[in-house]
């Protein structure tokens, strides 16, 4: 009996925790500032402030920081995402890793119609692949997408 009872206890707290994640996945976020083209930040749940890092996709520098010098096309990409998400809000998708070493939370980004932010910058030549596993759940799309944006002639790809 103490068997069948843990086990409700257990798909009870499952259901609560899948209602809970799939409540949070679906909320959209007003964006709060953009960064550059794989960076900005949203205003949270709970009203804070939170930096978004885009999953498998790279864009080029828009400044000098660090170790890291201005890249070609960088203005270019910053401007595009500006375009794109100031004024807007957003809704996040997570892979395995939530978070990454620098504690910017890493997601994958729909726009309020449904855009997939992270494919448009790779479609549109704003950003190229790059992914880190365990974080590679478009992976294919993104290099598919970029293939395009290349051949093409698209954005940074340009001739």
């Amino acid at each position: 009996m103490k068997t069948k009872n843990f086990f409700i206890l257990f798909l009870w707290v499952a259901l609560v925790h899948q209602y809970a994640f799939s409540q949070q996945k679906s909320a959209l976020l007003p964006v709060t500032k953009v960064v550059d083209g794989d960076t900005f930040w949203v205003l949270n749940s709970k009203g804070q402030e939170e930096k978004i890092r885009l999953i498998g996709v790279d864009s080029p520098e828009v400044r000098n920081s660090g170790r890291k010098k201005v890249e070609y096309f960088g203005k270019e990409s910053s401007e595009f995402a500006k375009r794109i998400l100031n004024g807007q809000r957003v809704r996040l998708e997570y892979d395995v890793q939530q978070y990454d070493r620098y504690k910017r939370t890493l997601a994958y980004v729909y726009l309020e119609d449904g855009t997939f932010f992270n494919a448009l910058l790779v479609k549109e030549g704003f950003a190229t692949v790059a992914t880190f596993p365990p974080n590679v759940k478009y992976e294919s799309l993104f290099i598919k997408l970029q293939r395009e944006a290349r051949t093409k002639g698209k954005g940074l790809w340009g001739k």
